[in-house]
Formats: structure tokens, sequence, C-alpha cells
């Protein structure tokens, strides 16, 4: 049974600047005036609008102040790092550009809350740059799994790699001639993608899940039903590495 090739359903545009987002542990933020790299600062609120907490003492903070009725035209880059050791590590980078205004003022711990309008947004992967409509961010959500793929994806390569190695018959088996090594690159509601490394190349293979996740208390049974579909499947080609 090889999975390759097909059509498989994959996040949106949208799904994945808002997963990026969510997911990102720290950001740099650029302005005409300074550039700055805060960490676990920044949010989103109910209507999908970026929030940023800037400590009182900081040069955005200042730089606000001073700007008139308060308002900063910004550019926000994250960077999507794979929790996995693997080749290029860099999974996606978002650029969001917009102006920063004050939303609700100096907080009771003295710092500054402010909200991104946005003016664009920007996507890019492996498979290429795109725009991302305003509305469809507006309307995304992340992925279910954004805050535990990480835990889920290292758990599987550190604990489990008998797992990894069994998920591989779901491969077409020409795809796994030279094949040195398989990781789990990344995990969303849609399904695992594999990491096939060679001696001087690689290439990722999606393994999608029988039905999207809804929650994060689904991802084990979807990987079980995985592995079974896994196991029916006949051996017809040696075993990679181990991660």
């Amino acid at each position: 049974m090889g999975v390759v090739g097909a059509c498989v359903a994959r996040p949106t545009g949208a799904e994945q600047v808002r997963t990026v987002v969510a997911a990102a542990g720290s950001l740099m933020v650029v302005t005409d005036r300074h550039s700055w790299e805060p960490a676990g600062l920044h949010t989103f609120d109910d209507r999908g609008r970026l929030l940023l907490r800037v400590p009182d003492d900081c040069p955005l903070a200042a730089e606000v102040a001073l700007a008139p009725r308060g308002i900063v035209a910004a550019v926000l880059k994250f960077t999507d790092v794979a929790p996995t050791a693997v080749r290029d590590r860099v999974r996606a980078r978002v650029t969001l550009t917009g102006w920063f205004v004050p939303a609700g003022g100096t907080s009771h711990d003295c710092g500054l809350d402010l909200r991104l309008d946005f003016a664009h947004a920007e996507l890019e992967t492996t498979a290429g740059t795109v725009t991302v409509g305003l509305d469809e961010l507006t309307l995304a959500r992340p992925d279910p799994l954004a805050a535990y793929e990480a835990d889920m994806l290292t758990h599987l390569v550190d604990d489990h790699s008998d797992v990894v190695a069994l998920l591989t018959r779901l491969v077409d088996p020409r795809l796994m001639q030279g094949v040195l090594r398989v990781t789990p690159v990344s995990m969303d509601r849609y399904g695992i993608t594999l990491r096939l490394e060679h001696a001087g190349a690689h290439h990722d293979v999606r393994l999608p899940f029988p039905a999207p996740l809804r929650d994060p208390a689904e991802a084990g049974g979807q990987v079980q039903a995985l592995l079974a579909a896994a196991r029916a499947c006949r051996r017809r080609y040696g075993a990679p590495s181990r991660p």
C-alpha cells in the first residue's frame, strides 16, 4: 500500500499561518526604528486579532508613545522549525505586516497591550510563497495539535522508533530505495509527514489519517488506525536506519 501521490487533505494557507503563529514561542518585530525579538508575549483574541504585550521599558513601547495616535507600522516575522532533528528544519516562515495600535492601555503589571491591524500576510514553505487573504486569516483557526505537536513528535522519535519504522510500510516501496533514515517531521489534524533522507537529498511523504482530527484527544486513535493499516501491508523492502 503506497499513499504517496494520493490526493490528501492539507491545512489551508490561512490555517498554516494561524498554526505557525499559535505555536511560535517568539517572533521578530521590525519597525522603522527598531527590531525586537519578544518571547511568549503574543496571543490571538477570539476575533482572530494578534495581540502583543509590550513591557513599558522596551523600545517599542517608547515608539508607540511618541507615534501619532499611538499607531506604529510593523512587520512581524515567525519561523516554524521542526521539533525533530532533520535536515532543513525550517518548515515555514510567516510574515505579517500592519499597524500596531493600543488595545486596552497599560495593564496592572506594567505592560502595554497592542493589537496588530493586518495589512498583509505571507506564508513561505517548500512549496513556494503565497499571500493569505485577511478575511481567510480572520476566519481560520490554528490546527488542534498546534500546542501538542512538538511533544508528540519528539516522543515518537525518542521512545517509539519501532512505530516510525512500521509506518514506512505505508510508503510506496520505490520511494524507500536508498533511504538511510526516516523521521516524522510534522503532524496536523489531517495526518503525519515523514521525512525520507538519502545520502545527499531528502523528500517528505504525507500519511493521511482516516478522518481529520477534531481535537487532540483523537490523535492516538488515528495513529493506531495508521499502524493497523501498516501491519496489513507486506514488507517489500529493507527497513531504513532508525531515527
